[in-house]
């Protein structure tokens, strides 16, 4: 069973066009190491300089662990960073945001 986490970073400010057309498409070998990390599917919407994430992936801790060395996402962390408010390191132990509420699949 996948987990769904929720992130949330923000932009710096200005940097909203560079952030849209750098993530219109990510890297060619990006993709087969999100994949091979367990990540299933990665959507991104952005309201200002808000991002919100929504990752479904096997393990979330264990998709972390392994790409924070990977020099694939090393490179990629590198231009995000140039971007971000707060760059990620992937060296801390989060979980994502805490599910507050969610409308159940059928009604009562």
């Amino acid at each position: 069973m996948t987990e769904r986490i929720a992130l949330h970073t923000r932009l710096k400010s200005g940097k909203e066009a560079d952030y849209d057309r750098i993530h219109a498409r990510i890297p060619d070998d990006l993709d087969p190491k999100l994949r091979a990390a367990g990540v299933v599917s990665w959507s991104i919407w952005r309201s200002g300089l808000d991002l919100f994430h929504l990752v479904e992936v096997d393990d979330y801790r264990a998709m972390r662990l392994a790409l924070a060395d990977d020099p694939v996402n090393v490179r990629w962390q590198g231009t995000m960073s140039e971007l971000l408010d707060v760059e990620d390191d992937y060296s801390g132990d989060d979980s994502g945001i805490p599910l507050v509420w969610s409308l159940p699949a059928t009604g009562p």
